[in-house]
């Protein structure tokens, strides 16, 4: 039986490299981190008096990822339905509290709105040389691709990611992790407790299906 239902995984760049997993149903978080290969001994985590105001939010969190700034910021992008609408919150990683709250349609990110309810997760594409491009990828097992610069986004109906065929009615949600030079990782979770790897840089899925009771042992604890 599945335990992994309704959660979030975002990645987080500031100081070691992470993985947080926000399990909505249970109001708690997790904590993988990328140089260990685990999930830390002492989550989950309540989210109620962490992750500055956003806790109030998280409930209602559909996606997020990290983005590099100038000054070498790093900021996630906590995307959340408030009320009816779709809002955005910027969270630095480095001063753990929140920068700003965006209404999504009176922000950068204005042009994905037509797709929010389908996107289940998103990336900053700057590992493959493209500092203003990012990719989402909607519950079909499409994708767009939208330029912050040029406000344009480009979405093909019928092109699932290479590999993903297979998955693509199972999609729950995906972070980025990076740990080679050469190579940088979707990790696409699924239903029944399992998940994909996608090898952005080769662009395709690579493996096969896995249990998240392998490398992320320790996910399911408590739940």
């Amino acid at each position: 039986m599945s335990k992994l239902k309704n959660f979030v995984a975002i990645d987080w760049r500031s100081g070691t490299d992470r993985i947080y997993f926000f399990l909505k149903d249970n109001d708690t978080y997790s904590r993988y981190d990328n140089g260990d290969e685990k999930i830390s001994d002492d989550y989950p985590q309540p989210i109620k008096g962490n992750w500055d105001r956003f806790d109030a939010h998280v409930k209602h969190l559909r996606f997020g990822f990290t983005q590099t700034l100038a000054g070498d910021k790093d900021i996630i992008w906590l995307f959340f339905n408030n009320g009816d609408k779709p809002w955005v919150c910027a969270y630095d990683q480095d001063k753990n509290k929140i920068d700003a709250f965006y209404n999504l349609s009176n922000s950068l990110w204005t042009p994905i709105l037509p797709y929010f309810e389908r996107i289940i997760a998103g990336t900053w594409l700057e590992a493959l040389g493209y500092k203003s491009l990012f990719r989402f990828l909607l519950n079909d097992g499409t994708h767009l691709t939208f330029d912050t610069i040029k406000q344009q986004v480009k979405h093909d109906p019928i092109a699932v990611l290479p590999g993903l065929a297979p998955y693509k009615h199972r999609l729950v949600t995906a972070a980025q992790v990076d740990p080679t030079f050469s190579d940088n990782l979707w990790y696409i979770f699924l239903t029944n407790d399992q998940f994909v790897t996608y090898n952005m840089q080769k662009g395709r899925v690579e493996g096969g299906v896995h249990n998240v009771s392998g490398r992320f042992a320790g996910l399911t604890r408590g739940l």
